[in-house]
């Protein structure tokens, strides 16, 4: 069978960095007392360049929120409030939005239910391949209906979903007139956003100018209050240490900086928001012939190692041991993996399960010593190679003979979807901000029928997601949380680290909310 282009949902979770990082948001205050700027200039740091400004491509999607709405907004607090809907209910199985009236499109045009309705079918058809939107959209399929008369937009699923809420309603409208030509998308925007991207540069940076008349925000936020910037400007700058010096002297407004670069930004009258991140994942071979589909075997190496230690290390100082697959703050986080992870009494399970060392020390069953090809790569984090080498230590000190292979992130991919041939893989977790959405990569399928790469089968896991899908929303999250639980018992996966990243400000205020994402009517330059 040939080999398949990288799936869909994959391509979105390792390219759409924005969407990386989830979790609860803050509104952020500097020291700056002095009145806001009117019509003043924003200037926001980008990481790296956006190929694509179609809200639907995996490059897309970050950027979208200047130019684009969606149908309801989550609020620095996780809570869902208005956006072009004024009002919604759902189902597991059903949604129904109502537009706000009187709102209008880029180009002037009027935005129907129809029009969403067409927007939802077209993000949400496979054959489009719209890497940015399915990573929004629930995993299962929908079919998308309108009733101009009433302004109703509906959906309704073929299998129960319990989120449709927090994914159909969080999907940017792309109004008809970028529907009837998608390939404009990449440089132009057609939404109903508060911004309209007026200047493409390759390599950045990239214009918007504030639309006059919005007044469908979150929560029924205007442009028309004091202070809204006139223009966003988002120059390019992949270097923390630089977006750091720039912060320093106002040659940036606002930038997310990690690391140790956080420390000199300290106490320097700096906005702050702190944004929740999960550093490093690692997953376990469980297909036919790889020795972890041995579950003794999986809970011994896991209870060997040291997760104070890969914490720190993975963080580069002092870290905190993840708590969850998903970073604090996100929707039904809970702390399951200390209890529930093996401890170091899992390695004296290992003869039981035919596990030995011989004479000279090696870990072996039926006469073959344990060999492990374990995975990492730097792009998916600087300091994941170095907690992939003390991990390797661990279970060399154990028996085990372990080759370490830092890849490119492509290869690891590869290595992980196509030629299944790793072990161990440590990279970054997809950051999906519901539990429903790891679902996919924790069981079903192998590649290329499905995304489970490393052929998890836990029943127990299956069984309590089943319920939980039952479970409209929020009112699932203990069954989400067992099913969690099932997970680390079986040391099925392992989070490395509860990390986090820092959104800083000069002489601005802003909210941020999902993970960082600004909210570009929050936004004020102070003088």
């Amino acid at each position: 069978m040939p080999r398949r282009a990288l799936p869909v949902r994959l391509a979105a979770a390792v390219t759409a960095a924005a969407l990386a990082l989830t979790g609860c948001g803050a509104t952020a205050r500097s020291d700056t007392g002095t009145p806001p700027v009117e019509h003043g200039t924003v200037r926001i740091a980008a990481a790296g360049e956006t190929p694509s400004f179609n809200p639907y491509s995996a490059f897309g999607a970050g950027p979208a929120r200047y130019a684009y709405d969606s149908l309801v907004n989550v609020d620095p607090d996780g809570a869902v409030v208005s956006g072009l809907a004024a009002s919604w209910q759902a189902t597991t199985t059903a949604a129904a939005f109502t537009l706000r009236p009187g709102i209008t499109c880029s180009d002037g045009t009027p935005l129907t239910a129809s029009a969403v309705a067409r927007a939802l079918t077209y993000a949400g058809d496979p054959a489009n391949q719209l890497a940015g939107a399915q990573t929004v959209l629930p995993n299962v399929p929908f079919t998308a209906t309108a009733d101009d008369a009433t302004g109703t937009v509906s959906a309704v699923t073929t299998t129960p979903y319990p989120f449709l809420i927090r994914t159909l309603g969080l999907l940017p409208v792309v109004c008809p007139a970028g529907l009837d030509h998608p390939e404009k998308l990449d440089r132009e925007t057609r939404g109903t956003g508060p911004y309209v991207l007026t200047r493409y540069t390759p390599g950045g940076p990239y214009e918007f100018t504030v639309r006059e008349g919005y007044t469908w925000g979150p929560a029924g936020a205007t442009t028309a209050a004091p202070g809204q910037p006139a223009r966003i400007v988002i120059p390019v700058v992949p270097q923390a240490s630089t977006a750091a010096n720039l912060l320093l002297t106002g040659g940036v407004h606002i930038a997310m900086v990690g690391g140790p670069d956080r420390a000199r930004l300290s106490g320097r009258g700096l906005a702050t928001v702190d944004v929740p991140m999960v550093v490093g994942l690692t997953f376990f071979n469980h297909r036919p012939g790889r020795p972890l589909g041995d579950p003794a075997l999986r809970r011994a190496l896991v209870g060997a190692l040291d997760r104070q230690g890969l914490a720190n290390v993975a963080v580069g100082g002092t870290g905190r041991p993840a708590s969850d697959v998903r970073p604090a703050g996100g929707v039904c986080h809970a702390d399951r993996a200390t209890a529930d992870l093996p401890g170091p009494d899992a390695v004296s399970a290992l003869g039981a399960a035919g596990w030995t060392r011989d004479g000279d020390g090696r870990l072996v069953k039926d006469g073959r010593q344990l060999r492990l090809r374990v995975l990492t790569s730097a792009e998916s984090g600087p300091t994941l190679p170095s907690a992939a080498e003390l991990m390797a230590r661990t279970w060399t000190a154990l028996g085990a003979d372990v080759r370490l292979v830092g890849e490119s992130l492509p290869a690891l991919v590869s290595a992980m979807y196509q030629t299944g041939d790793f072990d161990v893989s440590m990279g970054s977790t997809p950051g999906f901000p519901l539990p429903a959405q790891f679902a996919p990569f924790f069981s079903g399928p192998l590649p290329a029928q499905g995304l489970n790469f490393s052929g998890i089968a836990n029943p127990e896991y299956e069984a309590l997601v089943a319920r939980a899908l039952q479970e409209p929303d929020t009112a699932g999250c203990d069954t989400w949380n067992r099913a969690a639980a099932a997970l680390f018992r079986s040391a099925d996966v392992l989070p490395i680290a509860d990390g986090s990243s820092t959104l800083y400000g000069y002489r601005t205020t802003f909210a941020a909310a999902n993970g960082g994402q600004i909210v570009p009517t929050s936004i004020r330059l102070h003088r």
